[in-house]
């Protein structure tokens, strides 16, 4: 699990993050067509987002050859007033280190309730992790709020 970095992230955002369960990637295809897809995700102490994927999936390909993706995260609702969310952009990439694979995985377990019958699945999943850079909170009482998550890279 990444340490020691500075976030900036609003107190709202926070909130929406620990208490939802599924993010909306989206990535672009090589032809630049968008692809939005609905995944699970972990959010850790620093906010970064992890998920599980089969490597040979459309938005899996299509994060590998264009790190650069964005995320949004809303709470389903029936009315406008209601609406709160966060949009996000940055970069994601498989997490490669399997100590930190392990720890983040017995957390998505838990967090889900994932039992041995997806054992195959995960054995052969890839583990994701969304780092944001900038994220936009919205609600339906027109807040608006932008924020810097970490330096965007050179």
């Amino acid at each position: 699990m990444p340490t020691g970095r500075a976030i900036s992230i609003d107190d709202r955002v926070r909130a929406l993050l620990e208490g939802e369960s599924t993010l909306v990637l989206a990535t672009a295809a090589n032809d630049g067509t968008p692809v939005a897809t609905p995944l699970f995700y972990y959010p850790d102490h620093e906010l970064d987002l992890y998920w599980l994927s089969a490597p040979g999936s459309r938005h899996s390909r299509n994060l590998s050859a264009r790190p650069r993706v964005a995320v949004a995260v809303f709470a389903p609702v029936s009315h406008w007033k209601e609406i709160r969310g966060v949009q996000m952009e940055g970069a994601a990439d498989a997490v490669t280190d399997p100590a930190t694979r392990a720890a983040i995985l017995a957390q998505y377990r838990r967090r889900f309730a994932l039992g041995p019958e997806l054992d195959e699945a995960i054995e052969h999943s890839t583990m994701y992790v969304f780092r944001p850079e900038w994220w936009r909170y919205i609600d339906g009482l027109q807040r608006t709020e932008s924020g810097v998550a970490r330096p965007c890279p050179a």
